[in-house]
């Protein structure tokens, strides 16, 4: 029998080691952590007769080596096991690659970039389940990959076994650990709010940014299309995935610490979407746009600024607050959804509604479905998550902004003035745009986690002296309360413009934390108002 190993048990590596051994692998499993919960996992996979190692490195001395290895997506892939194996020619792949070996059959799409490829992956999923596709969100969102593989009654599918639902590896806007938190159904974002409220309409427990359609329900469930964010580290560990549709949110420096440099970062970006058969990209990206057509000649691009920016004679762009759609350069332009039906806020999401729009369209789905989904569309949690109000003063989510661009975005979508909370663990990339903005939205900033120092000194280095360290998420929000009363802030931001590594295990937990301890400082401060109401007077 041949052999494989799985490298993180994380969702994506339980996934993966699951579908091996549906297709008559010996498995394998290793992590290098030890914990209550990952021995529990140990013993339910004995029993399914997948062998788990816990505490432990692979080890590639000795005879009997693998045939193949997998890798969890927050495994760098230039590990020295990783380097000697392909030296051995072991075949070596990442999950999202084995997810794809088994439902290449079906469409993809395939949806990367530096920000915003999260809430259009989310949005695109949710167009295509109110057209009546079966289109699960999965990769670095959603289910794990392998997940979905998992339930598909498909091409060369031996016995079936239904996935556990569950939110696959952390995000690529800053997580690169192990397995992401699933959210649970107070996470979710709905209508009619500025910055949306909690609901649990498009949500099933244990698992994250579902829609009614998308749930695996069972092992002999029909898949449609497949809908995949997909970060650069699932990229960089796949051979031959080839999306039918790609699309590109944006791209800025971010993970240089493993990618080493921008021309490298983008290489791996780029070759999801050269590998891509149609292309989708956002035109207002700077980085991108200056590449253009000499690099997309054939790409489909997009503009919120309207028919004379879009860089090719076909594409989509907004005009009198609707989405317009030029399929060929001798078309007619073509009506498709008014902008003003989306009720997330800012320029960004315009940007992603455009993308989301145009992969519908060349996917021929039609506009009233797209209409009726993204009047329904909530949001994405720990994106611009309004939390709660508490006397006036919204409390907002954004642990998923991550970098200093997301961060900036995050700011200049919320009302002035702000507090705003943020730190982690520091990421390489240029601070000057969100500086700019703290300089024009920011009452007072409070500072957590490892990157407050050099924070601070920057924060000073460019006259800004509103600032203190708390250096905790349990210190900084009563700490921001009160001083949104002082500065009669209507906001309090978490935005952190960092990794979450240093205090929690990603972003998703760093935002239920967030999340627990304003609604706990929200409940304590009416019970203390009620108890002063109800006090007999002296």
């Amino acid at each position: 029998m041949s052999r494989a190993t799985v490298i993180g048990l994380g969702k994506s590596g339980v996934a993966a080691a699951r579908l091996l051994k549906r297709e008559g692998w010996e498995v394998e499993l290793s992590d290098s952590n030890t914990s209550e919960t990952l021995r529990q996992q140990q013993q339910e996979l004995a029993a399914e007769q997948i062998t788990v190692k816990l505490g432990q490195s692979l080890e590639l001395n000795g005879a009997n080596l693998p045939q193949l290895i997998v890798v969890s997506p927050g495994v760098p892939w230039d590990i020295p096991v990783l380097i000697k194996a392909r030296q051995l020619g072991i075949e070596t792949i990442g999950e999202i690659e084995l997810a794809w070996r088994n439902l290449q059959s079906l469409p993809w799409v395939g949806i990367t970039g530096t920000n915003g490829k999260t809430t259009t992956t989310a949005l695109i999923a949710a167009i295509f389940q109110a057209a009546g596709l079966n289109a699960p969100a999965c990769g670095n969102i959603g289910y794990a990959a392998c997940e979905v593989a998992l339930s598909w009654q498909g091409k060369g599918a031996g016995s079936r076994e239904q996935g556990a639902g569950g939110a696959g590896e952390a995000g690529e806007a800053g997580e690169a650990g192990g397995a992401g938190e699933a959210f649970d159904n107070s996470s979710l974002l709905t209508p009619n709010s500025s910055l949306q409220t909690p609901n649990s309409s498009l949500l099933t427990p244990n698992s994250s940014l579902q829609t009614p359609n998308s749930s695996l329900q069972t092992p002999n469930s029909s898949l449609d299309w497949v809908i995949a964010e997909i970060s650069s580290y699932q990229v960089e560990s796949s051979s031959s995935l080839a999306p039918r549709i790609g699309v590109w949110t944006t791209f800025t420096p971010d993970h240089l610490s493993r990618h080493k440099t921008l021309e490298n970062y983008y290489n791996i970006k780029a070759k999801l979407l050269r590998q891509s058969k149609l292309q989708v990209f956002n035109g207002d990206d700077a980085y991108l746009s200056k590449l253009g057509l000499s690099a997309w000649p054939d790409a489909y691009w997009t503009s919120v600024k309207g028919k004379d920016f879009l860089i090719s004679e076909k594409g989509f762009y907004i005009e009198d607050d609707w989405v317009v759609e030029k399929l060929t350069a001798t078309s007619a332009p073509e009506k498709i959804v008014k902008v003003s039906t989306l009720r997330m806020v800012g320029e960004h999401n315009q940007q992603n509604l455009l993308m989301a729009v145009a992969t519908a369209r060349l996917a021929g789905i039609n506009r009233d479905a797209i209409a009726r989904a993204i009047v329904e569309f909530p949001g994405v949690a720990h994106r611009l998550e309004h939390i709660c109000t508490w006397e006036g003063i919204d409390f907002i989510n954004d642990s998923k902004a991550t970098n200093y661009d997301a961060a900036e975005v995050g700011l200049a979508s919320v009302k002035s003035p702000a507090i705003l909370i943020a730190g982690g663990e520091a990421k390489a990339g240029d601070d000057t745009g969100w500086l700019g903005q703290i300089q024009n939205k920011a009452a007072a900033v409070l500072l957590i986690g490892s990157a407050a120092p050099a924070f601070a000194k920057r924060l000073q280095e460019v006259g800004y002296h509103t600032y203190n360290i708390v250096e905790t998420m349990e210190r900084a929000v009563p700490k921001s309360a009160q001083l949104a009363k002082e500065y009669q802030a209507s906001v309090v931001l978490l935005s952190p413009a960092c990794a979450s590594f240093d205090q929690y295990p990603n972003f998703e937990v760093r935002g239920d934390r967030f999340r627990q301890l304003c609604l706990d400082w929200a409940k304590a401060e009416k019970l203390q108002y009620n108890s002063i109401l109800s006090s007999p007077l002296p």
